[in-house]
C-alpha cells in the first residue's frame, strides 16, 4: 500500500513538474513578434467618429471594431504640444518628470532657447545639413522601447520613424537601433551619429528612388467628389492658409515649382507626407526583418502631415478631412502588410495622438461662439513697460516660451526684488485683458486661484530646471497666433482628448468610457509584454485591454 501510494505521488509530482516546465516554456514563447506604436500628430478624438462613415473597413474602423477603444482618453498636463506628447506616450510620464516640457524651452544658464532633441555633439548621417544634429539626450527618463531592450539584454530591435525629428527620436528612446526623419532639403531620410556612422544600404536605396520628389510632382485633389465632404466647411475659407505659391486655399492644390518654393517642404502639408512616411515604414519592416527574430521588436511610426495640414487649414476644412481619409488607407496598408508578413494576432498595435487642436477662432466667431487670437507681442510690450514704471530700468523678462514668462533672476537680485513682487505686477497687468483666464505663479502653486482640475495640468507640465516662472492661461478657444490657421497647446478638452486604440496580440475586443490618461499607455504595453514599465512612469495599467 505504501509503495503504491509513493509511486502515485511520484507520478503526479513528475506530471506537475513537466506541466510547470511546459507552462514556463509557453509563457516565454507567448509574446508578440512586433509592437507597432502609431502616433497621429494633432488627431483630436472626434475625428474617429466625424469621418467614420467614410473610412475603409481596414484602417481606423478595423482598430476600433476589432480592438479596444479607450473613448475617454486625455492628456493631463499642459502645454499639449508635439514633443511633450510623443515623450509622454512612450515614457508613461509627464513633462514635470521626463523633462520634455515643450518643443523648445528657454535655458536660464545659457540664455538661449533649446530645441527638445538638439544635440551639438552629434552629426547628420545621410545629408550634409544640420538636420541630423539631434538625439534623445534631453529626455530624462526611459521609454517603453528602452524597457523592452533592457528586458532581454538588448536583443530586440527598435526603430522610430517620422517626418519630424522629434516624432522619431523621442518614441524610439535612448537605446534605439535607429531613428529616421525627413530632410526636406533634398528629400532624404536621415539619422544622426548618435545611432550609426552610415545609413544602412536599404535606406540609401530608398532615398535613391526619389519618392519624395515624385510626391512633390503630384496634384492634391480630393479622394472623393468634393461635394461629399459634408462633415467640413466649404472650400476656400478666409481663415485658411494657402500653400506656398497658391493664390487661394482651394482644391485642387497643384504643387508647381515656383521661385523660392521648396516642394519637398510643401509636401509635408499634404497627405503625401503621410504616404511617404508609410512607404518608408513598410520598407523598414521588410529590410530590417522586424518581427522575424527570436525576440519582440518595436517599430514607432508618427504621421506628421495631419499636424501641418491642421495648422494651415484647421480641423473643419476639407483639406483636413481628406488627409484623414487618405491616412486611413495608409494605416490599412500597414495592417494588411503585418497580416501577410507576421500573421494576424502575432503583432500588437496601439494608436494615439500627441495632442488635439483648437478650431480656428474666426470660424467660431462666424458662428457667434466665443473665441479669439491673443496679441502676445503687444501684451508683452505693455507688460515690460509696466515693470519698468514700477521697478525702474531693467530686463525683467528674459523670454516667453510655452505661455510661460522666464524672469531675469539677476535683475531681481540686483534690485532686491522677490518673484512674488514681480508676479503681482504681472498678474495685475495681464488680468486687465479679458482673454486671459488666469496668471499662475509657478513658484507658489498653493496660492493659485485655478480650479484643482486645471491646476493639475500646470503642475504636471512644470519642471523647475526648464520651465518658466509665471504661466499665462488663456480662456477656452483663445490662443496666441495669427488670423489664419490654428494651433494647440492648452489644457482644454479640444487639446487633451485624443484617441487611444489597442489592437492585435492579447488585446480584447471592446471599449471603455472610464477616464484614461496618456501616461497609461506605456504601463499597459509593459503589462502586455510582461516587462517593467519605464522608470519615470506615473500612469497605470488600463483595465479591460488584456484578454
Amino acid at each position: 500500500m505504501f509503495k503504491k501510494t509513493y509511486l502515485t505521488l511520484l507520478f503526479f509530482s513528475f506530471v506537475g513538474v513537466t506541466f510547470a516546465q511546459k507552462n514556463k516554456l509557453n509563457t516565454q514563447a507567448n509574446k508578440p513578434k512586433l509592437v507597432v506604436g502609431i502616433v497621429v500628430d494633432q488627431m483630436r478624438y472626434d475625428f474617429l467618429y466625424r469621418y467614420y462613415d467614410k473610412y475603409s473597413t481596414g484602417g481606423f474602423k478595423r482598430l476600433m471594431n476589432e480592438g479596444f477603444n479607450c473613448r475617454n482618453n486625455h492628456y493631463d498636463y499642459a502645454p499639449t504640444v508635439t514633443a511633450a506628447g510623443h515623450a509622454a506616450i512612450f515614457t508613461g510620464s509627464v513633462p514635470a518628470v521626463d523633462g520634455i516640457i515643450g518643443n523648445e524651452w528657454f535655458d536660464q544658464k545659457s540664455g538661449r532657447v533649446v530645441y527638445c532633441v538638439e544635440d551639438s555633439t552629434v552629426r547628420t548621417v545621410g545629408t550634409d545639413t544640420k538636420a541630423g544634429w539631434m538625439s534623445p539626450k534631453n529626455l530624462l527618463v526611459s521609454t517603453i522601447t528602452d524597457q523592452l531592450k533592457i528586458a532581454n539584454a538588448h536583443q530586440s530591435k527598435t526603430i522610430g520613424i517620422a517626418l519630424k525629428d522629434r516624432g522619431a527620436i523621442l518614441p524610439a528612446g535612448h537605446t534605439a537601433d535607429a531613428a529616421y526623419w525627413f530632410d526636406s532639403k533634398d528629400g532624404s531620410w536621415v539619422t544622426s551619429t548618435f545611432y550609426m556612422k552610415d545609413l544602412p544600404q536599404w535606406v540609401k536605396d530608398f532615398n535613391a528612388q526619389k519618392l519624395a520628389q515624385k510626391y512633390a510632382s503630384m496634384t492634391w485633389n480630393t479622394l472623393l467628389p468634393i461635394e461629399q465632404y459634408k462633415e467640413s466647411s466649404e472650400d476656400n475659407q478666409p481663415s485658411e492658409n494657402k500653400l506656398p505659391g497658391e493664390v487661394n486655399p482651394v482644391f485642387p492644390h497643384e504643387l508647381i515649382a515656383r521661385a523660392g518654393v521648396n516642394l519637398l517642404e510643401v509636401i509635408k502639408t499634404t497627405p503625401f507626407g503621410n504616404s511617404l512616411t508609410k512607404d518608408f515604414a513598410l520598407e523598414a519592416l521588410k529590410s530590417e526583418n522586424l518581427g522575424k527574430g527570436a525576440n519582440t521588436d518595436f517599430l514607432t511610426v508618427s504621421f506628421s502631415s495631419t499636424d501641418y495640414v491642421g495648422h494651415s487649414f484647421g480641423p473643419n476644412s476639407i483639406e483636413s478631412e481628406d488627409t484623414y481619409l487618405r491616412l486611413d488607407k495608409d494605416i490599412a496598408e500597414i495592417l494588411t502588410t503585418l497580416d501577410n508578413t507576421l500573421g494576424k494576432d502575432n503583432y500588437l498595435v496601439f494608436l494615439s495622438a500627441d495632442h488635439g487642436v483648437a478650431d480656428i477662432p474666426a470660424y467660431w466667431q462666424a458662428k457667434k461662439l466665443p473665441a479669439g487670437v491673443f496679441d502676445r507681442t503687444k501684451t508683452l510690450a505693455e507688460l515690460r513697460t509696466a515693470l519698468k514704471n514700477t521697478f525702474g530700468e531693467g530686463e525683467f523678462i528674459r523670454s516667453e516660451e510655452n505661455s510661460q514668462l522666464y524672469l531675469n533672476a539677476s535683475v531681481l537680485k540686483s534690485k532686491k526684488l522677490t518673484y512674488a513682487q514681480v508676479y503681482e505686477v504681472v498678474r495685475e497687468v495681464l488680468l486687465q485683458h479679458d482673454e486671459i483666464a488666469d496668471v499662475v505663479d509657478l513658484h507658489n502653486f498653493a496660492n493659485s486661484s485655478l480650479p484643482d482640475y486645471q491646476l493639475k495640468f500646470i503642475k504636471n507640465g512644470y519642471n523647475p530646471r526648464r520651465s518658466g516662472d509665471i504661466s499665462i492661461v488663456l480662456n477656452p478657444s483663445w490662443f496666441s497666433g495669427g488670423k489664419t490657421g490654428t494651433t494647440h497647446g492648452s489644457l482644454y478638452r479640444y487639446d487633451t482628448h485624443v484617441p487611444l486604440l489597442f489592437y492585435g496580440w492579447k488585446v480584447k475586443k471592446g471599449e471603455t468610457t472610464t477616464r484614461t490618461n496618456i501616461s497609461d499607455i506605456a504601463p499597459t504595453v509593459a503589462d502586455l509584454l510582461n516587462i517593467l514599465e519605464p522608470n519615470g512612469n506615473v500612469g497605470g495599467v488600463i483595465s479591460g485591454v488584456k484578454q
